[in-house]
């Protein structure tokens, strides 16, 4: 009985839909210029989608007690105390996991969990303030995540602070800022019942779509001036090929939702998270081998 509790609190975790985040990883990887550790990149992929992410998501759904679709849950089963357990479980497992690769990395890892904690715990609920929840998660998932990543596989103070690195690293987070009030945008109902004021709710379904196509504008002027920077224009040439298919369906989401508005719905924010997280993790992973061809 006991084991079957934590079978059906473990969907609440949300691995495959922690994958979505997978481009910042190889984004940071795909930016380093000196060599890395394979064994430690995939030991850092590991820490972050299979054990820091999903507690993450575990942890949200405990305070949130979703009854509606969620993100990777069309029908989420209810909360019970063995998803906590698992949320800590995952956490103890990713801090002593970071720990073998270096305690820099454990750190920086730690201040992620306390983090995400702070966004969904009931007594400090960052999720219900707009504006600094969205700051929290796109700073956080964005360039904290791309620096992260890079400490974990031993990448070297030059490496990190080198001025194009910190562009790149902001390049990840104006994406965040443009694609994170999208996966809220069919939640309204749900986070106006628990007195959450989500950006995308500030914003309304039109508003967020202007506001995300401007993020993710912003990203790529960006990315651009960093890649002419570091005298890498290939690398922006295989970006905006890889993310055609995203453009264009973010182009249709975006006109038939503006003119029928059921249409910001669960269905059409996961094909975008997909779409988006597929052929971003391509651009980067392309950029990565050709780097070192």
């Amino acid at each position: 009985m006991v084991i079957a509790n934590y079978r059906r609190a473990l969907p609440l975790l949300r691995i495959p839909f922690s994958l979505f985040l997978m481009p910042v990883f190889w984004f940071g990887l795909s930016a380093l210029r000196e060599p890395f550790g394979w064994g430690q990149a995939a030991a850092v992929f590991v820490i972050l989608h299979l054990l820091v992410y999903p507690a993450s998501n575990g942890y949200n759904s405990f305070y949130d007690k979703d009854e509606d679709s969620i993100g990777g849950l069309k029908a989420p089963p209810k909360v019970t105390p063995e998803l906590l357990h698992l949320v800590y479980l995952f956490d103890a497992l990713a801090l002593v996991g970071a720990l073998l690769l270096s305690w820099q990395f454990a750190a920086l890892v730690l201040v992620y969990l306390l983090v995400s904690k702070a966004y969904s715990y009931e007594g400090i609920r960052l999720k219900k303030y707009p504006l600094l929840s969205t700051a929290v998660v796109v700073v956080f998932q964005g360039a904290f995540t791309f620096l992260l990543t890079q400490v974990g596989v031993g990448a070297a103070q030059t490496q990190l602070f080198e001025r194009t690195n910190l562009l790149l690293a902001l390049v990840s987070t104006l994406f965040l800022c443009g694609s994170y009030p999208l996966t809220q945008i069919y939640q309204h109902q749900e986070d106006a019942r628990r007195g959450d004021r989500t950006l995308s709710l500030r914003l309304g379904i039109r508003g967020t779509f202007a506001f995300a196509a401007g993020g993710l504008l912003a990203g790529a002027g960006t990315m651009a001036l960093a890649y002419w920077l570091r005298g890498e224009v290939r690398n922006l040439l295989l970006f905006l090929v890889a993310t055609g298919p995203v453009v264009a369906l973010f182009s249709r989401w975006a006109w038939l939702a503006w003119h029928n508005p059921a249409l910001a719905n669960f269905e059409w924010t996961m094909r975008m998270n997909k779409v988006s997280s597929l052929c971003l993790s391509a651009a980067f992973i392309a950029t990565l081998l050709f780097a070192r061809l």
